[in-house]
């Protein structure tokens, strides 16, 4: 991954598909159902590379190593999401936007654990 501080260029998410979205090769008929299964798979090896770290622990050097691991991981579930969020006619940034409308509808005073609990009508 590159240095944090020389940042050339900010990767919106509508960039990042641009960008990536050449890779896209799937059965477009099936477009909704391949994405799904594959952000699921990608998301399950997030996880297990999580539970191997929480199992195995790892020393600092280690650490490094597994967090890129695990880094590398939840880009491939990025590719996914962009990738679906295009197969349903939306940009990732109309997803993200929507997502903060309905997280401001939810929680208009911050977030309460009874607000997540107990949703009011029509909150999907």
């Amino acid at each position: 991954m590159k240095d944090k501080l020389f940042i050339e260029e900010v990767i919106t998410p509508d960039l990042y598909e641009k960008l990536a979205g050449w890779t896209a090769i799937f059965p477009k008929d099936k477009a909704l159902e391949y994405l799904a299964l594959g952000m699921t798979s990608e998301a399950g090896e997030v996880a297990g590379k999580v539970k191997k770290l929480i199992r195995d622990g790892a020393d600092k050097e280690d650490f490094e190593v597994k967090k890129l691991a695990i880094a590398s991981e939840i880009g491939d579930v990025l590719w996914y999401w962009v990738q679906g969020c295009i197969a349903l006619g939306f940009t990732p940034d109309e997803v993200m936007d929507e997502n903060i409308n309905k997280l401001e509808s939810r929680y208009p005073n911050g977030f309460e654990i009874v607000r997540s609990e107990v949703r009011a009508e029509g909150d999907i």
